[in-house]
């Protein structure tokens, strides 16, 4: 994409989580490559020999101990790749591992001492962590304890087993090791169980109305816009860790958009074309439930999209149909967002939207490895260890069975969301469009609730917080103390969850966060208080799903969700 003056380059330059992550995915290779963010580097540790003298004394003194036996590193209380007593007991291999804990220490010290620019030094953290992850010595089956002993113990049976593993990981996108079986989950029947049924199709989205489970409910029903790029049951994942089960008892009338897993067919689909999907669903909604008003709930690139829409309903007098939003997990500034905003740039997403033209999607398949790196402790070496090195299968987990189940997008949409990530355009008036309308997310002033996870790695709380700056109306904004994923997924119960909020929303997230008050349990209650409060009075529940004009199709989770 061509910028036209000194300030739109400076806004690419300031990119972008989201046109990263869709453009890394078709050209994975350029993630390794350091480029001219490498030669930067190497050109400050030349202009700060001392401090670089003095990282490297300290850590040769440090490896002086460990040589000695007089070290006293050792992993933190949340590392558990040491967790095999051998690590501590065999002399050897406990000071392997304090020389490994060393040099990642001192390489860590080096980044924090040098000046670099924001986009190189994120750029060259990322390679160092992942470089750092992958020579741990617990990842080699010549030097990890268990891998030995599991191999003793089943006479070299967990040997073979992890090497037909891994030939076949390898040998398909998204070539890392498999997170979870395939036939460890089965969608309707262990994950997306909420009672309800199919009122709705058209050719991108089947809309679910679940079944009340009250004898009341509230007089505005909810509609949710799950992501673009991955499938709608991460807010329906098993009983007891849904949150549409979890509204539903609280008395909402719950709606939810599936998303069709487009092929060729929807080359041409783009955000407009999402967007009238949405609204075709809002009038379904309005027709069965009788409201005239709807409260919306939008996650990750379904916020993006539903923000949109909420701009071009202001735009044509029409946002009175809004009776409130909720965004989960939603970037709309851009700017500066973390580690995956610092690998982009022009020449790899002008090439990502020209192999997905060709294709006519992007696969989800390839998204999925773009994830898995970003933490590639936790969602790559401890699988290669389990799976390769011990010869095990995964353990069955929801939340990475529903990330193995990946979605594409089409190209449209695709060139779509890189040209307004790339471009930050929804920080300004009227960059955007959607259907015609000038994009001005000022002009938004129903009531939001905004939630962010402190630990997201892919949506930094601070870019998702500068959505309280954006839009018109009275924000509440709500920051988990989970990552990406499990930020949404927060059913009460857990004695160690919380969240914070605050009165006010200054425009410094940091000085938002000084002034939050911490409140112990999930977000979960909180929002649906604050949906409560914005869904009217109470009505009796209805006794059957649909309506004379909005037949039943099909009962949840419905047809378009199971496309592979």
């Amino acid at each position: 994409m061509t910028t036209t003056d000194e300030g739109a380059s400076e806004v690419v330059e300031a990119a972008a989580p989201l046109d990263t992550l869709l453009g890394d995915a078709t050209t994975p290779l350029r993630r390794w490559l350091p480029g001219k963010e490498g030669l930067q580097f190497v050109g400050a540790l030349v202009r700060a020999p001392r401090p670089v003298a003095g990282v490297a004394g300290r850590t040769l003194a440090e490896l002086a101990k460990v040589v000695t036996g007089r070290s006293e590193l050792e992993p933190g209380a949340k590392d558990k790749r040491f967790a095999d007593p051998a690590w501590s007991g065999n002399p050897t291999l406990h000071r392997l591992m304090q020389a490994y804990l060393a040099t990642g220490a001192g390489l860590d010290d080096l980044m924090g001492r040098l000046d670099l620019d924001w986009r190189t030094e994120q750029r060259m953290r990322f390679l160092l962590e992942n470089l750092v992850e992958a020579v741990a010595p617990v990842n080699s089956p010549l030097l990890n304890p268990a891998a030995w002993k599991a191999a003793i113990d089943s006479g070299g049976a967990t040997l073979a087993r992890g090497a037909v593993s891994m030939v076949r990981d390898l040998a398909t996108a998204p070539r890392v090791p498999r997170m979870v079986e395939p036939d460890a989950f089965v969608v309707g029947r262990d994950l997306a169980v909420t009672p309800g049924h199919v009122v709705f199709r058209n050719d991108l989205v089947e809309l679910i109305e679940y079944t009340p489970q009250t004898d009341t409910v509230h007089e505005v029903p909810l509609l949710i816009v799950p992501p673009t790029i991955n499938k709608f049951y991460v807010v329906d994942l098993a009983p007891g860790r849904s949150l549409v089960e979890h509204l539903v008892a609280a008395g909402q009338h719950v709606f939810l958009v599936s998303w069709r897993n487009p092929g060729v067919e929807g080359a041409k689909w783009g955000v407009d074309a999402y967007a009238e999907a949405v609204l075709e669903a809002l009038d379904v909604v309005e027709e069965i439930s009788g409201s005239p008003r709807t409260a919306l709930l939008a996650l990750c690139s379904g916020g993006m999209l539903t923000s949109m829409l909420m701009a071009h309903l202001a735009a044509i007098g029409d946002l009175d149909r809004i009776a409130g939003l909720s965004m989960l997990v939603t970037v709309l500034d851009q700017t500066r967002a973390g580690t995956i905003g610092a690998l982009s740039d022009e020449r790899s997403t002008n090439a990502a939207t020209a192999r997905s033209a060709r294709k006519g999607y992007l696969d989800g398949a390839v998204l999925s490895e773009v994830f898995a790196w970003l933490r590639p402790r936790d969602l790559v070496w401890n699988y290669w260890v389990n799976n390769y090195l011990l010869g095990r299968s995964p353990p069955a987990f929801d939340i990475l069975a529903w990330n193995a189940d990946s979605t594409r997008m089409p190209a449209k949409l695709h060139r779509d969301f890189i040209d307004i990530a790339q471009n930050n355009k929804l920080t300004e008036p009227g960059a955007a469009t959607m259907c015609g309308s000038p994009v001005d997310l000022s002009r938004v002033d129903v009531d939001a609730y905004v939630v962010a996870g402190v630990a997201d790695h892919l949506c930094p709380w601070q870019n998702c917080y500068q959505t309280t700056q954006l839009l018109g109306g009275t924000t509440k904004f709500v920051l988990s103390t989970s990552g990406h994923i499990a930020a949404i997924i927060n059913p009460p119960g857990n004695k160690k969850a919380n969240f914070r909020t605050a009165a006010h929303n200054p425009p410094d997230a940091q000085n938002w966060l000084d002034s939050a008050e911490q409140q112990a349990g999930s977000w979960w209650d909180d929002y649906a208080s604050w949906l409560a409060e914005h869904s009217g009075a109470d009505r009796a529940a209805p006794k059957e799903p649909g309506g004379p004009d909005h037949p039943v199709l099909t009962d949840a989770p419905g047809t378009y969700v199971l496309e592979h």
